[in-house]
């Protein structure tokens, strides 16, 4: 299959893996390319995700790295193959290339998980309530980029209402719930859309109330995407206008998997947030 010069986040991520099992192994990308039979520069085009490999060509790297982690390696070999041409890639020229990346994650996440301060999540804004966010962007975007942004967000939403849709709990602070974007009617509908969308049965919604005595947050939103298996979980951190970090290193995986168990141990139950929000709505 021949190179790519843009590879998706998901093509580098598979590269990156196969890397650190070669290291792992104590092996040079020479002495890997040698167990392989192929040349140094094919190992460096694997491992950047520049080539497209077989899932066939995964077990083999794998069992020459003598990694025994059948799952992971399954994972892996899941991976393979040429760039999926889901929706997103419609978007590769009308908004930042991370943002693109983020839709194949959550397209091919088991789980979700959110925690947001000042903003509702990205999955449960209604078009409204994401229009008048992308209006207040600084500098000012024009009105194709808003419309662009906008369509690539309420299709990323998709994933909430598949037939076979990720599980996803978000933690939501009273702060972002009670932001007037938009103003009152679209506050309002926010504010009915997030009640609805706690209605679905794979959908958990958290909030931390003002007056809570602690909780862990940089002020970053957080979003945890979960893969097939530990290894493969990525953090995407701030994406609202396409300042999407992702991070995946172990020890990255860990801090963020304990900050959103503390976040999500400081906020009301579902139910009791559910009446928390039905409260606030009242009074909007």
């Amino acid at each position: 299959m021949p190179p790519t010069s843009s590879p998706t986040l998901r093509q580098r991520r598979l590269g990156a893996e196969l890397r650190k099992l070669r290291e792992r192994a104590g092996l040079t990308a020479t002495a890997a390319a040698e167990l392989l039979g192929v040349n140094q520069a094919r190992i460096s085009m694997i491992e950047t995700g520049r080539t497209p490999i077989s899932a066939e060509r995964v077990r083999a790297m794998a069992s020459a790295y003598d990694c025994s982690d059948h799952r992971l390696i399954e994972a892996l070999a899941a991976m393979t193959g040429r760039r999926t041409r889901g929706w997103w890639e419609t978007y590769r020229d009308h908004v930042p290339a991370a943002l693109v990346d983020l839709a194949e994650l959550e397209h091919h996440a088991l789980a979700l998980r959110a925690a947001l301060i000042i903003h509702v999540p990205a999955l449960l804004q209604t078009t409204d309530h994401a229009r008048a966010l992308f209006r207040a962007v600084v500098p000012p975007m024009h009105q194709y980029e808003i419309e662009h942004r906008l369509t690539h967000r309420m299709k990323r939403q998709g994933i909430l209402h598949r037939e076979d849709p990720p599980q996803y709990v978000a933690t939501i602070h009273e702060a972002a719930l009670r932001m007037g974007f938009g103003g009152a009617v679209v506050v309002r509908g926010q504010l009915k859309h997030l009640l609805d969308m706690g209605e679905l049965p794979h959908v958990t919604l958290r909030v931390i109330p003002f007056g809570t005595a602690h909780f862990p947050t940089t002020g970053q939103s957080v979003d945890y995407i979960q893969g097939p298996v530990q290894q493969l979980d990525t953090v995407q951190l701030d994406s609202h206008h396409g300042a999407c970090q992702f991070l995946d290193a172990e020890a990255q995986l860990s801090k963020y998997r304990a900050v959103l168990d503390s976040m999500e141990s400081c906020a009301l139950t579902p139910a009791d947030s559910r009446d928390f929000i039905h409260r606030l709505l009242q009074d909007t």
